[in-house]
C-alpha cells in the first residue's frame, strides 16, 4: 500500500518525467493580504499566470500547504463532522504557464490516475463547465464514456481564486468509495454525502477578473489543477475517510492515547479527536510558516483554531496542557516532507505551550458558569445576557461558546448578546462625556471667565511673551505672589500638561528679567482651565506680566514613555486575558506606570511573561503612533478604547499605535514605540475584588532595573562561588534541601530533650480513679513536635489524659491527648475549651486529641494546675 508521503513523491515524479519542475511549497503565510492564508497550489504562481512576472520554467509541480479557514474558502465548521473537510491539508497540484492547455492536462491525469495509480475506471465520474465542449471531447478521446462525462453550471465547474485574479472553466474528477455498485449513480456527483468525491480538478486559466467583475483574457491560457493529499490517500489506500489515513490517524491514536479513550468514527468523542489532529497540523504549519495566535485577522484565525483543540481537549478529559505534544508528533510525523517543521520545533513548541496554559486559565475559570449558561438554556437558546457575561467577564470568545453551544445542540441569542453589547457602550459613551460637576472655587471661576487655556504642549515644551491672566492664593484671587510665596499662575495659553486621564502634571519653570517661579505641578481645578502651581523663588508675579513658561523636558521625556507604554499594556492584557479587560485605573508619572485592570484571578509567571514579550515587541517594531481629533461616535465605532477617568466632549483625540491599540487620550506621548525603549514589569497584585494592579518602568527605569538585578544575581554567583548565575537555581535549591533537612534534625532533637525532660515528670501525673493526669509546659518545640510529645506521653501513662502548654512571645497554645481506651468517657476538645478559657482564648478538635490557643500567658501555669479538676469534673 502506498504511504501518503509515498503518493506525493510518486505526484511529484510522475510531472517531472513530463517537463515539469518541482517547485517548494510557499509559506501557508501569503505574501500579501489579498488572503487570509494560502488556499490554492497556485497563489505562487499567480503573478505568472497574469504575466506580470517570468519564469525560468513554463511546467511546473508542487504539493502546497494550504489553509481554508477563514475568507472565501472557509472549512473551519465543517471539520470533525464529516470525512473530508480540514483546515490543513496538502494540495498537488501540476501548471502550464502558457505551455500545454486542456487536451495535455487531462491526458496528465487520465495516465496517472489509471496507469500509474491503477485505479479502476468504473469508480470515476469526469464533468466539465455546461458549455465546454472542448473538454467534453477530450475526455471521450482518452477513454472515457460518455455516460460518465457530466456537465454542471458555474457554481461547480468555474474556479476563480478570488473575488479577483485569475479563473476559468474546470474540469472535476471523482471517485466512488461506496461497497454497493448499485449505489454508484450520477445525480451523487457533487451531490450531499461523502459516497462519491472530489479528488481532482483541473483549471483550465483563460481569464482574470477584474474588480468591477469583467473577464479579460489572460496573455496565455495556462492550467492549474489541484489535488488534496488527503483525498488522494483515502482512495489510494481504501479509507473510507481522510482521517482514517496514514496522513492524520498516527496523530488521532496520539490524542486517544493521551486521552484514555478509544476512537469511533461515529462517537462525539471521535468527532474531538478528528477537531484536535486537523488543529494541530494547523497550528504547526502556520506557527513554522510566521503566524502566531493573535487577536486580529488570520493570528485571531489561529487562535480561534488553538482554542478549539484546546477545548476538545477537555472534552475528552485531558486537563492538563497537551496540545504542545500534539504538535510536536505532527512535527515528526510531517518533518520528512516539511523540513522547515524541525527547524522551527522550539518555536512551536513554545508558542503552542504559552497560549495553551493562557487560555486554559481563560477555560477553567469560566467554565463552571458557561455550563450555568447553557443550563439555562430556555427552547435551546443561550441567553445574549449570559453569553455576555462570559464575554465581559471571563473572556471566553463569542464564536468559541456559539461553537461549545452548537456541540451541544444549542444556539447563542446573538441578538441579545449584541443588544447587551451596546448597552455597555452606551453606558461607556455616556462616562466618557462627563460625571457630576464639582463645587470649585470662585476663583477659578472667575479666571476662567468663558476662556479656556489654550494647550499647546503637543508641539512645544517653551514658549514665550505669554499673559498672565490669574494670580490665586488658597482659593482667592489677589493682586501678587511674593518671593517666598506659594500659589497659582493662570495663563492665557500653556505648554504645560495639566495633570488628567492618570498623567502627572508638568513641572518647569516661568520667569522673566524680574522674576522666577518653580512650576511644582499642574492642574485643572475647572474644566478648561489650567493652573500652574508655583513657588515665588525672585521678585513677583503679577495678573497681565508677560513670562516665558518652559517644561521641564526630561521628566516630560520620562512621563510619555510610561503613558505610551501604558496604551501598550492595555492591549497586551487585553490580547493575553481576553476582550474582559477594563482599565480601572492608572498613574503616569516620570519613574513608573500603574495600571489597574479588571480581571478574576492572580496572573500566572507565563501570562506576564507573554504580556511583556508583547509590549517590547511592538516596542521593536518601532511603530509610528497616529494622533488625530474626530467625532467621539466615530472614535467609539473604530474601536478605540477610553482611559479611566478622563471626560471626553463630542470631539476627541485618539492615540493609535497602527494594528495593535486605539485609545482616546489627551495626553502626551512619544513619536514611535521605539522612543519608549524597553519595558519591566515591576510588580502584579490586587488591589480589590476582581481589580489587578501592575506597576511597570521604561527607558532608562528598566535598563537600571535589570543593571540591578544582574548586579545582584552576580553577588549570589560570587558568593557561592559559581561560575554562572544560571547555576543559582539549582544550588539554592541544594540550600534550601540542606536547610530543610537540619531543621528536620533540629525538630528532632527537641523532641527527644523534651522527651526525656517529660519523662521525670511522669510520676508527678495526679491519679483520678484508675486514670492519671500529666500536666506540664513545653518549650521549644512546634506545632508537630507537642503532638508527637504528646503521643509518647500517653503511650507512657497507659489509662491518662496529658495536657501540654507551649508558651510563644504574647500568645500561648494548648494541646490535650485522651488515650484511645478513654475516649468514650472522655473528649479532648471538651477539655481543651475549658483549659483555653483560663488562658482567654478558645480551641477544639477530636475526642482523642484537641488544640487550644490563648492570648494570656501569664495564666499558663494556672491552666495546667486546673487540668486534673477539669478532668474529674467531666468524668462526674
Amino acid at each position: 500500500m502506498l504511504t501518503g508521503h509515498d503518493i506525493r513523491h510518486h505526484f511529484l515524479e510522475y510531472f517531472a518525467r513530463h517537463g515539469h519542475r518541482i517547485v517548494k511549497s510557499s509559506p501557508v503565510l501569503p505574501p500579501d493580504d489579498t488572503l487570509l492564508f494560502a488556499n490554492a497550489g497556485m497563489n505562487q504562481f499567480k503573478d505568472v499566470f497574469t504575466g506580470l512576472e517570468t519564469r525560468e520554467y513554463t511546467r511546473a509541480t508542487s504539493s502546497q500547504k494550504c489553509i481554508r479557514a477563514g475568507g472565501k474558502h472557509n472549512d473551519l465548521d465543517e471539520v470533525g463532522k464529516t470525512a473530508r473537510h480540514h483546515t490543513f491539508f496538502e494540495m498537488l497540484g501540476n501548471f502550464s504557464f502558457g505551455d500545454y492547455f486542456k487536451e495535455e492536462a487531462i491526458a496528465f491525469a487520465w495516465e496517472l490516475l489509471l496507469r500509474e495509480f491503477e485505479l479502476p475506471l468504473e469508480r470515476l465520474w469526469f464533468t466539465v463547465y455546461e458549455d465546454d465542449d472542448e473538454a467534453f471531447a477530450l475526455w471521450k478521446r482518452v477513454g472515457a464514456p460518455e455516460d460518465r462525462i457530466l456537465r454542471f453550471g458555474k457554481k461547480e465547474n468555474f474556479w476563480q481564486m478570488g473575488d479577483t485574479g485569475p479563473c476559468g472553466p474546470c474540469s472535476e474528477i471523482h471517485y466512488f468509495l461506496g461497497d454497493d455498485p448499485a449505489d454508484n449513480l450520477p445525480q451523487h456527483v457533487n451531490g450531499p454525502g461523502d459516497t462519491t468525491v472530489e479528488i481532482w480538478n483541473l483549471v483550465f486559466m483563460q481569464f482574470e477578473r477584474s474588480a468591477d467583475g469583467t473577464l479579460k483574457p489572460l496573455p496565455k491560457p495556462s492550467v492549474d489543477t489541484g489535488a488534496g493529499l488527503e483525498r488522494l490517500a483515502s482512495v489510494l489506500q481504501g479509507k473510507k475517510t481522510n482521517y482514517d489515513t496514514d496522513l492524520i490517524f498516527p496523530i488521532i491514536a496520539q490524542i486517544a492515547a493521551r486521552a484514555g479513550r478509544e476512537y469511533t468514527y461515529d462517537s462525539p468523542d471521535g468527532i474531538s479527536m478528528r477537531v484536535i489532529a486537523d488543529h494541530a497540523r494547523a497550528t504547526a504549519f502556520s506557527i513554522a510558516d510566521g503566524i502566531y495566535p493573535g487577536n486580529t485577522g488570520r493570528n485571531y484565525v489561529l487562535r480561534k483554531i488553538m482554542r478549539r483543540a484546546i477545548w476538545h481537549g477537555r472534552r475528552l478529559g485531558i486537563e492538563t496542557p497537551f496540545l504542545h505534544d500534539i504538535t510536536a508528533f505532527v512535527i515528526d510525523h510531517m518533518a520528512v516532507a516539511f523540513p522547515e517543521l524541525q527547524t522551527q520545533a522550539d518555536v512551536i513548541a513554545r508558542v503552542v505551550a504559552t497560549e495553551e496554559k493562557l487560555f486554559s486559565s481563560t477555560l477553567a475559570a469560566g467554565r463552571k458558569r458557561l455550563d450555568e449558561a447553557f443550563q439555562h438554556a430556555a427552547d435551546g437558546v443561550v441567553a445574549g445576557a449570559d453569553v455576555f457575561d462570559l464575554y465581559q467577564t471571563y473572556g471566553l470568545p463569542v464564536d468559541l461558546i456559539a461553537y461549545i453551544a452548537e456541540q451541544r445542540g444549542l444556539r447563542v441569542d446573538e441578538a441579545g448578546f449584541e443588544a447587551a453589547l451596546d448597552e455597555e457602550r452606551a453606558r461607556a459613551r455616556e462616562s466618557w462625556k462627563g460625571g457630576a460637576a464639582k463645587a470649585v472655587a470662585p476663583a477659578y471661576q472667575a479666571a476662567l471667565d468663558g476662556k479656556p487655556t489654550v494647550f499647546r504642549g503637543y508641539d512645544h515644551l517653551t514658549l514665550a511673551d505669554l499673559r498672565v491672566r490669574a494670580v490665586i492664593r488658597q482659593g482667592e484671587i489677589v493682586d501678587a505672589l511674593r518671593a517666598g510665596e506659594v500659589g497659582e499662575v493662570v495663563l492665557d495659553e500653556t505648554p504645560f500638561y495639566a495633570a488628567s486621564g492618570g498623567q502627572v502634571g508638568d513641572t518647569g519653570l516661568l520667569e522673566n528679567e524680574a522674576t522666577t517661579l518653580r512650576v511644582t505641578d499642574t492642574v485643572t481645578p475647572v474644566t478648561g482651565l489650567t493652573a500652574h502651581r508655583v513657588e515665588v523663588l525672585r521678585g513677583e508675579v503679577r495678573p497681565a506680566d508677560r513670562v516665558t513658561a518652559t517644561v521641564d523636558a526630561e521628566r516630560r521625556r520620562r512621563t510619555m514613555l510610561n503613558h505610551s507604554a501604558t496604551h501598550l499594556l492595555h492591549a497586551a492584557l487585553r490580547e493575553v486575558l481576553g476582550a474582559h479587560v477594563k482599565q480601572a485605573g492608572s498613574e503616569v508619572a516620570p519613574d513608573k506606570l500603574r495600571f489597574d485592570f479588571t480581571h478574576y484571578a492572580a496572573l500566572s509567571a507565563d501570562e506576564l511573561a507573554e504580556i511583556e514579550r508583547l509590549v517590547n515587541a511592538q516596542i521593536r517594531r518601532n511603530a509610528s503612533l497616529a494622533k488625530r481629533e474626530m467625532p467621539l461616535d466615530a472614535a467609539v465605532a473604530a474601536g478605540a478604547m477610553a482611559l479611566f477617568g478622563e471626560k471626553y466632549g463630542d470631539v476627541v483625540r485618539v492615540v493609535e499605535v497602527p494594528g495593535f491599540s486605539m485609545e482616546l487620550c489627551g495626553g502626551t506621548h512619544v513619536t514611535a514605540t521605539g522612543d519608549i525603549g524597553l519595558f519591566k514589569i515591576v510588580s502584579e497584585s490586587s488591589i480589590a475584588s476582581g481589580v489587578r494592579r501592575i506597576v511597570a518602568v521604561t527607558g532608562e527605569a528598566a535598563f537600571e532595573r535589570f543593571q540591578t538585578d544582574e548586579a545582584i544575581l552576580g553577588e549570589l554567583a560570587e558568593t557561592f562561588r559559581l561560575g554562572d548565575v544560571g547555576e543559582l537555581p539549582a544550588q539554592i535549591g541544594k540550600l534550601q534541601t540542606t536547610l530543610r533537612q537540619a531543621e528536620r534534625e533540629i525538630e528532632t532533637l527537641k523532641l527527644k530533650l523534651a522527651q526525656e525532660r517529660a519523662e521525670s515528670a511522669l510520676a508527678e501525673a495526679r491519679p483520678i480513679g484508675d486514670l492519671r493526669v500529666l500536666a506540664l509546659e513545653a518549650t521549644d518545640l512546634d506545632k508537630s513536635g507537642v503532638r508527637q510529645l504528646a503521643e509518647h506521653l500517653v503511650g507512657k501513662l497507659g489509662r491518662g489524659v496529658v495536657v501540654i502548654g507551649l508558651r510563644g512571645g504574647e500568645k500561648v497554645s494548648l494541646a490535650v491527648r485522651v488515650a484511645d481506651a478513654l475516649t468514650n468517657q472522655l473528649k479532648a476538645g471538651h477539655i481543651v475549651r475549658e483549659l483555653a478559657t483560663i488562658v482567654g482564648g478558645g480551641g477544639g478538635g477530636r475526642a482523642d486529641f484537641a488544640e487550644a490557643g490563648g492570648k494570656d500567658p501569664a495564666k499558663l501555669t494556672d491552666a495546667l494546675q486546673a487540668a486534673p479538676t477539669i478532668v474529674e469534673r467531666f468524668l462526674g
